[in-house]
């Protein structure tokens, strides 16, 4: 667990910025034939946020803009940035935090890419917060995510069973000076066993991408679920990611000095509203309204953009105040689980004073 101590330097959320494009919606999605009627009843979702062409640097690189805007800070100023993405971010061998690098940030600052999937935002604040208490001298950190899903080999509709996928960037300031958000722990675990959920009966070589095979975590959650049922104890796997979701959460509470019932909201990867509901929220005693399904179903499952996504939205329509926690948790393969607590110190000082 990572949390503050009186050892510890506190770090801070000082900016934020988020760009989510237009959503299309399922309705529409099903008119043209690209997403099951059927899955459309069942699951409840409401649409997923298209970029077009627009490459996934750039958007982050229109977040992370207005999270220096926002916050007041110059981007040069920064100790460490760190880029987190899901999917291909342009030229294969090229890094994309270098176009954060030229255009924004400069050269100074060490920059390193984040590859865990989904949870990428929490490692990211894991890294980052221990980096920045480290040194002394170190203040400031840039953590960005991006992913534009509109590619070839990429059906955003059906690629994930119960999620659909949308193209979205977030990009956060952290500092240990005082900001309007205070982190006041993050932490992860993992579930090893449930490392095939994503992986299924794919070669690990030559990797499907280099041959021109779609990304189908369907297929390949259903060839492990299959699998699984097919020898004794063979639901362990499930049961375990169920257990692991509920103990890091609640430890991550626990280590952020707050009981369940002094959580404000709570943000999930966006998946359908029963999962959302099943993993997020009866297991921690919550209330479902607490959750923020109602903002993950328009947009989509938005990489590792999900819940930092859902914090700039609470946050601009004034529900989250002052004293208020923000419960995040995330899931990725291998299998990941992660979570963090913020709490709101201040209103944002881009929304003009509003609480």
């Amino acid at each position: 667990m990572e949390a503050d101590n009186i050892d510890s330097p506190a770090v801070h959320v000082s900016g934020i910025g988020v760009v989510v494009p237009e959503p299309v919606s399922v309705e529409d999605a099903v008119r043209r034939g690209l997403y099951p009627a059927e899955e459309a009843g069942l699951h409840q979702l409401g649409g997923a946020a298209v970029a077009g062409e627009v490459p996934a640097p750039e958007m982050a690189l229109h977040a992370a803009r207005q999270a220096f805007e926002r916050c007041g800070r110059r981007p040069r100023d920064i100790d460490l940035l760190l880029y987190a993405d899901t999917w291909h971010q342009g030229p294969d061998g090229w890094l994309p935090h270098s176009h954060l690098q030229r255009h924004l940030v400069g050269g100074d600052a060490l920059a390193v890419g984040v590859r865990q999937g989904c949870s990428g935002m929490f490692s990211a604040l894991e890294l980052a917060a221990a980096y920045l208490r480290a040194s002394p001298g170190r203040s400031a950190a840039l953590l960005v995510t991006a992913d534009n899903y509109g590619t070839p080999l990429m059906d955003r509709w059906l690629v994930s069973p119960g999620a659909v996928l949308g193209d979205a960037a977030t990009a956060v300031v952290l500092t240990k000076e005082p900001g309007f958000a205070r982190l006041l722990a993050v932490s992860s675990g993992t579930v090893p066993e449930a490392e095939g959920l994503h992986r299924g009966n794919e070669p690990l070589f030559p990797p499907g991408i280099t041959v021109g095979r779609p990304m189908d975590f369907r297929t390949r959650a259903d060839q492990f679920r299959r699998a699984a049922l097919s020898r004794p104890g063979g639901t362990a796997a499930f049961e375990a990611i169920n257990r692991r979701i509920q103990e890091v959460a609640r430890g991550t509470a626990e280590a952020a000095g707050i009981k369940p019932a002094e959580i404000t909201r709570v943000a999930f990867t966006h998946t359908s509203r029963e999962i959302f509901e099943q993993k997020a929220v009866r297991g921690l005693g919550l209330r479902p309204e607490q959750a923020t399904w109602d903002f993950a179903r328009e947009v989509g499952h938005l990489g590792a953009s999900d819940q930092f996504a859902a914090f700039d939205r609470l946050l601009s329509a004034g529900e989250l105040r002052p004293g208020d926690h923000m419960l995040m948790i995330g899931i990725s393969p291998g299998f990941t689980v992660s979570a963090a607590v913020l709490r709101v110190s201040s209103p944002p000082p881009w929304l003009d004073g509003r609480t």
